[in-house]
């Protein structure tokens, strides 16, 4: 079942604290700077992207593209 925009961001910042090890501010600060990039876009747009299952996998490319600064 799809979630809100808010609650899939929530989630994938929720998923980088859990499973990568950062902490609280570093997660929603990797989600914010990936929706800067308009990562989520699709998302925003499409609210059936919006599963659970999806934001692992989204999680996972944040780390990667964006958790190495």
């Amino acid at each position: 079942m799809p979630m809100t925009y808010e609650q899939y961001l929530d989630e994938v910042a929720t998923l980088l604290y859990e499973r990568y090890e950062q902490s609280e501010k570093a997660a929603i600060q990797l989600v914010m700077a990936a929706q800067a990039d308009d990562f989520f876009s699709a998302h925003d747009d499409d609210p059936s992207m919006c599963t659970l299952e999806r934001a692992q996998a989204d999680a996972r490319a944040v780390f990667r593209n964006y958790g190495k600064a």
